[in-house]
């Protein structure tokens, strides 16, 4: 169980606020319901699931070794969403079953046209922040 002010801030680590539109994609037995009830929480609601249409403002891709090819469900993570949008990347830490090594979110972000720009440590997860680059200012 988190306690209550790990679980608040668990949603600050992700920058999960009230009124976004957080899609789930990859839920699964083993992921961390606590975590999940800190970001309905935070964000006033349910999540969406990947069978919406919403446009998103945050991705939350629960990711195990053994899931698939992570680039094709990167690409389909950022269908969805907004411009200033991210994707949280939610793996098993290391030891752990499912764990999936660090330089795979590494080399499939690219691939996927985002960056990497942090990571947070959320109890027995682990999360890897993806953006999508900004647009470069049409040239005159």
């Amino acid at each position: 169980m988190v306690a209550a002010a790990d679980a608040q801030n668990y949603a600050q680590k992700l920058g999960i606020i009230h009124d976004m539109v957080v899609q789930e994609l990859g839920w699964d037995d083993d992921t961390d319901d606590a975590l999940r009830a800190v970001v309905e929480e935070a964000i006033g609601g349910e999540m969406v699931d990947e069978d919406s249409d919403e446009v998103v403002d945050v991705v939350l891709l629960w990711w195990r070794d053994g899931d698939g090819d992570l680039v094709d469900a990167l690409m389909d993570a950022i269908g969805p969403l907004s411009d200033d949008g991210f994707v949280w990347v939610l793996t098993p830490k290391t030891g752990q079953p499912g764990h999936v090594e660090p330089s795979e979110i590494a080399e499939s972000a690219p691939t996927a046209g985002l960056t990497q720009t942090s990571a947070a440590n959320l109890g027995a997860w682990s999360g890897s922040r993806l953006v999508q680059p900004k647009a470069r200012a049409p040239k005159r």
